[in-house]
């Protein structure tokens, strides 16, 4: 897919992969995201210094990364060196040879990654929310990077065989941007991909797990001066026929700064700095989530007033200058999604992942617009069911359970590792 831009004599690649962290086994959270941090740490023919140095002589950068939906290897370079900087990228996602200092490397540095994202309370916040929801045997439930037994356990012939398997061209995209045409592209992707030969990739059937019932869930962090609160609970799949409604509701309820739980958390009650709501939608149903960080004093009035703005939203469809807001915030937003070379290639690459259509972007606008009222509402009832919502608490247990037991709920004790402490 290529998108022509020359008004500067730049090009952006992204190979894409249609495998990501929704293919690892429950035995091996992280693999995708390993495996697509050794992709340039050495090829059959580079070592990662040779790769480093050929990208820094080329003035281009090279990454490799990893969602729960997808693989990708992106590349951005000047037009006269991008022949070279795709032939290196098609080297490293073709020919990749795992080398086994660089893998000790690598794993030394996630569980490093690891123990940092375990002391920040929001990472962890997430990470927590993401285990009560999916549970430890499906590919959500767990951080991106993986766990300490996964990343220790973790061995090349793992890794070869997840990369063996998925990176195959029946299972990729280039996606191309910048100052390039196809007649000049194509036999530059020829002769960089020529020889790649076809496989069979994993395709996860994945399935919502039930939904958890309600509860109260603290990981204790003795002395916060503030907790890291998040209500959550399973929502909708990209390719859901709410996900445009669901975008316009998330929008009004927690997407601005003039959204309804940011008024009410910070404006009205001080009880934070900010607090805002996502539904992250990925191939199978994604979770939703409310997140703040509020005072440990008002950690179960944050809680209930979270809940009372979730349930607000059902209770009647939005004003018709609050509905209008959050659909100009959604379509006056889009040119920002193409701003650069680079980040045209990767707002196209959605539409491979999500097999979106090539016309997505051109009715993107309309298509918001189109949202009313009535189809917000329904979207709301369906996904802010109160029997479901999760309350996650990272702070001092002895200063906030007390006030969390106010909700009525369950209360589950949990460690940094999401699992329930005695």
């Amino acid at each position: 897919m290529l998108a022509p831009r020359h008004g500067l004599p730049v090009v952006a690649a992204n190979l894409v992969i249609k495998t990501g962290s929704d293919s690892n086994p429950a035995d091996a959270p992280g693999l995708a995201s390993f495996n697509a941090a050794m992709l340039t740490q050495g090829t059959a023919t580079r070592t990662a210094l040779q790769i480093a140095d050929d990208v820094a002589q080329l003035g281009a950068t090279l990454t490799a990364s990893s969602t729960m939906d997808a693989s990708t290897i992106s590349t951005r370079s000047l037009k006269k060196t991008f022949p070279a900087a795709l032939d290196l990228l098609a080297d490293v996602a073709m020919r990749p040879s795992f080398p086994a200092d660089e893998l000790e490397r690598q794993r030394t540095s996630r569980l490093g990654q690891l123990a940092q994202q375990r002391a920040n309370a929001q990472a962890l916040a997430s990470t927590i929310v993401a285990n009560v929801l999916y549970g430890d045997t499906h590919p959500y439930g767990f951080a991106e990077i993986g766990t300490e037994a996964s990343l220790k356990a973790m061995t090349r012939d793992r890794l070869r065989a997840f990369w063996q398997q998925n990176f195959v061209p029946n299972n990729a995209a280039l996606i191309v941007a910048g100052d390039i045409t196809m007649a000049e592209l194509r036999p530059l992707a020829e002769q960089a991909f020529g020889a790649w030969t076809r496989g069979t990739p994993a395709r996860p059937a994945l399935t919502a797990p039930a939904h958890a019932a309600s509860k109260v869930v603290i990981v204790d962090r003795p002395g916060a001066p503030q907790t890291q609160l998040r209500v959550g609970m399973i929502a909708a799949a990209r390719s859901s026929p709410d996900f445009r409604p669901a975008q316009v509701l998330n929008t009004a309820f927690g997407g601005l700064f003039s959204s309804r739980i940011n008024m009410n958390l910070r404006e009205k009650n001080g009880y934070t700095y900010g607090a805002s709501s996502q539904f992250v939608f990925r191939k199978s149903p994604g979770p939703f989530q409310v997140a703040s960080g509020v005072r440990t004093d008002v950690t179960g009035a944050a809680a209930a007033e979270m809940i009372k703005e979730l349930r607000g939203m059902t209770a009647a469809a939005m004003p018709a200058d609050e509905l209008k807001r959050a659909k100009d915030s959604l379509a006056y937003s889009l040119p920002g999604a193409f701003e650069t070379s680079a980040d045209t290639a990767a707002s196209l690459s959605n539409i491979y992942t999500y097999d979106l259509g090539l016309d997505y972007y051109a009715t993107y606008a309309e298509s918001v617009y189109a949202v009313t009222a009535e189809q917000a509402l329904a979207t709301a009832t369906k996904y802010f069911v109160p029997d479901r919502f999760v309350v996650v608490a990272i702070g001092d247990r002895s200063k906030i359970e007390a006030d969390l037991r106010k909700l009525n709920l369950p209360i589950e004790i949990r460690d940094a590792d999401g699992r329930p402490v005695k």
